[in-house]
């Protein structure tokens, strides 16, 4: 297939294109610099994904089968600017997409936007759009905007991928999770969370292109409390495993883990199950 990719040097990008180019695919790799390094093989178009007009050229002239949106703006943990990514940046993708006559779009999502239960998520579980929090919710609208912007397209899959974990991520050395545990604010408690090693984000995402059109789950086998994650990351990246951590007193209702059911029905298994083994890989 051809495939145009917007993200191509994020940290899924970057394992992404390399899985592409091995099954044989054509891929166009957007970049905001001239001197943007997307890898051998692959054809690098300058342009911005703020900027319609020219995303619309550069998609058309790539003729693509399959555009893909691995955007995100997560670096400096500027949640208003990730957000306006998913709301302005998948608009224009998605539109540069249709009018290039792509039928076929694959877009990244998260799998911690869904409504407050006790059991995992499953994709069939609404998004927690009443959220009280006024924060959660502008996160969770953003999130529903991305996937109901993704919809328009004739063939479409959303990828809702766990927390994830493993290099160029917040939980390895040096990152963000690393600080907190040397400060001993590592979270604790029955909070669950659905972890994904990076390497099976891209692994799911190259699998996609031929996946029936819907959102996926893309998470490991065990989801957990905070409580028992915790310790093992911080033993991970060499920190005494009974540091002192920051006690939440109630699970917050809509930390409850998601189910992977369904992409393993799809044939996708992660090559790191657990994050009990996965941690410090």
């Amino acid at each position: 297939m051809r495939i145009f990719i917007a993200g191509a040097t994020g940290a899924i990008g970057r394992r992404l294109v390399p899985l592409l180019l091995a099954e044989g695919h054509q891929v166009t790799a957007l970049t905001r610099g001239s001197s943007g390094t997307v890898g051998a093989g692959v054809t690098a178009v300058v342009g911005d994904v703020y900027d319609a007009a020219r995303l619309r050229e550069v998609v058309a002239g790539a003729r693509p089968d399959v555009v893909m949106h691995q955007l995100t703006d997560l670096a400096s943990r500027d949640f208003a600017a990730n957000s306006r990514i998913r709301r302005e940046g998948t608009r224009n993708l998605v539109d540069a997409a249709l009018a290039a006559g792509v039928r076929r779009v694959v877009s990244q999502s998260i799998a911690w936007a869904y409504e407050p239960g006790t059991t995992l998520a499953t994709e069939s579980t609404p998004l927690d759009l009443h959220s009280p929090d006024a924060t959660r919710r502008a996160t969770v609208e953003a999130v529903a905007t991305l996937e109901a912007i993704t919809a328009q397209a004739p063939g479409w899959v959303v990828l809702r991928y766990g927390m994830l974990y493993g290099p160029d991520t917040w939980y390895t050395k040096g990152a963000l999770m690393a600080d907190l545990a040397t400060t001993g604010n590592l979270p604790t408690g029955p909070d669950i969370t659905s972890f994904l090693h990076i390497d099976d984000a891209a692994t799911a995402a190259a699998a996609a292109l031929t996946w029936p059109t819907g959102p996926v789950n893309i998470v490991d086998n065990t989801p957990a409390p905070a409580s028992t994650w915790s310790p093992a990351f911080a033993q991970s990246i060499g920190i005494s495993p009974d540091v002192p951590t920051e006690a939440s007193a109630a699970r917050t209702p809509w930390a409850r883990g998601a189910s992977n059911a369904y992409a393993h029905s799809l044939g996708w298994v992660p090559t790191h199950p657990t994050w009990r083994t996965g941690f410090g890989s």
